[in-house]
């Protein structure tokens, strides 16, 4: 499910915040503004000695091929005989945008874990007593725990970033969302304490 159908089902005054430490997660909401990424900022980090995940092509349409039963270079093909119409909302688009209604820009908040050209790395399960996280996360707890809670989600992802350079990660955290959801308080902010 594209997040832009989610995103413009919610209410009125409500929001839909993703946390997303995928690869290529930057601009997984579509339409969203930009407010830290590759167009709004220019950092440079240092190169990393950090190996991004991925999976090689070959393997990936090894596996359609197996799944479709037709030879093809093409993934979309692949996708289009397992799938069928359902293989993308673009087989539906008039329907879906009968549905959905006009795109509410200012719903949404995306955390990226990275640049929509970019992987997003692992920490070392070796180094940590066997467990797998992502690096991501792992920054964006780091800075709430030196913080606390009353970070904005803009402030969130600049320390985040800074965590990530000072490990020597060469990834870039984004965020999408409007200008005012920009300034609001990350999530699970603490309610202010009733004087009754």
């Amino acid at each position: 499910v594209d997040f832009r159908k989610l995103v413009n089902r919610l209410p009125d005054k409500s929001s839909f915040t993703i946390m997303s430490d995928s690869c290529h997660s930057g601009g997984l909401i579509d339409k969203e503004k930009e407010q830290i990424g590759p167009s709004s900022m220019n950092l440079t980090l240092p190169i990393s000695l950090n190996r991004p995940k991925n999976i090689p092509f070959h393997n990936i349409l090894n596996d359609l091929t197996s799944h479709s039963g037709i030879q093809s270079s093409d993934i979309g093909n692949h996708l289009l005989e397992i799938f069928g119409n359902e293989a993308s909302a673009k087989f539906h688009q008039n329907k879906v945008q009968d549905i959905l209604g006009p795109i509410h820009p200012d719903s949404g908040i995306l955390l990226s874990g990275c640049q929509a050209n970019e992987t997003s790395a692992d920490m070392n399960p070796t180094m940590e007593g066997g467990k797998a996280y992502g690096a991501f996360s792992n920054a964006v707890q780091m800075v709430i725990k030196e913080n606390g809670t009353s970070l904005t989600n803009k402030e969130l992802i600049i320390k985040t970033r800074q965590v990530l350079q000072a490990q020597g990660f060469d990834q870039h955290p984004c965020l999408y969302c409007s200008d005012a959801n920009a300034d609001k308080p990350f999530l699970c902010q603490p309610a202010a304490k009733s004087s009754i």
